[in-house]
C-alpha cells in the first residue's frame, strides 16, 4: 500500500492529508477519518444480498498501516463508524481495535451511529458525543452553518469529476474551505457525491498512488 501525503495548514496547525482517506493532525498526534460504515456488508448479507466482507477487512488493513506509519495517540472518527447497528462485522472491528489498547478512541456520532448501551460497552470508546472541540477545531459529522468555528466534517462522501476528451473520472477528495475541512468516506464501499459539496474551496483529489490539489 502506498501512502501519499499532502500537508495543509488549518488555524496555524499542520494537518497531513493522505491518499488513504484519512488525515493526521501533527500537534495532537491524532489520526482522523469519517464514514467507516462498519457492518455495511453484513447488513447487505442479512438482507439477502451476497457480499463478501473483504471490503471491511481491506479498510481495517489500511487503518493498521496508517497507525504504524503515523504512530497516533488519538483515533478520531467524525461520524458513521457504524452502518446498521450491531452485527458480526462489529465483532470483527472490536477484535481489530483490541490490538491498540493505548490508542484513545473518540467517536463523533453520525446519522448511522445507533449505539445501544450494550454496543457502547463492546466498542470501548474513550469519548462519544455528537460534537467535539479540540483546540480551535470543532469535529462534527455534518457541517453546522450556525457555528463560526472551523469544522472538520464528514457525511457527504465528497467526490470530484475530472473531465477529459475520452471520458469522465470520478475520484474521492478532501475539500478545504475557509471554515471547513470535509473528509472523504474512509470505507471504499461507499458512493461519491459530486454535487452537494462546497463550491468554493481547495479540492485535494487522490488515487491509489498520489494526492494533488485542484
Amino acid at each position: 500500500m502506498n501512502i501519499a501525503t499532502k500537508a495543509i495548514t488549518i488555524t496555524t496547525e499542520t494537518f497531513i492529508l493522505t491518499n488513504q482517506r484519512a488525515v493526521f493532525w501533527e500537534k495532537e498526534k491524532a489520526l482522523i477519518l469519517s464514514d467507516l460504515h462498519i457492518g455495511k456488508t453484513a447488513h447487505f448479507r442479512k438482507n439477502g444480498i451476497a457480499l463478501a466482507n473483504h471490503v471491511m477487512k481491506s479498510d481495517l488493513e489500511r487503518l493498521s498501516v496508517l497507525i504504524a506509519y503515523f504512530q497516533p495517540e488519538k483515533f478520531i472518527i467524525v461520524g458513521d463508524l457504524l452502518h446498521a447497528g450491531n452485527n458480526s462485522d462489529v465483532d470483527e472491528f472490536c477484535v481489530w481495535k483490541n490490538q491498540y489498547p493505548d490508542l484513545k478512541f473518540f467517536l463523533i456520532e453520525g446519522n448511522h451511529d445507533r449505539i445501544s448501551t450494550i454496543l457502547e460497552e463492546k466498542l470501548c470508546m474513550d469519548f462519544k458525543a455528537d460534537q467535539f472541540e479540540l483546540g480551535n477545531i470543532l469535529f462534527i459529522h455534518d457541517f453546522d452553518k450556525t457555528n463560526p468555528k472551523f469544522q472538520i466534517t464528514g457525511h457527504i462522501h465528497p467526490g470530484f469529476v475530472i473531465n477529459s476528451t475520452v471520458n469522465s473520472i470520478r475520484l474521492p477528495c478532501f475539500v478545504q474551505t475557509e471554515n471547513q475541512l470535509l473528509l472523504p468516506a474512509y470505507s471504499e464501499f461507499t458512493g461519491l457525491d459530486t454535487k452537494n459539496i462546497p463550491k468554493k474551496g481547495k479540492f485535494y483529489v487522490f488515487t491509489a498512488a498520489e494526492i494533488y490539489e485542484i
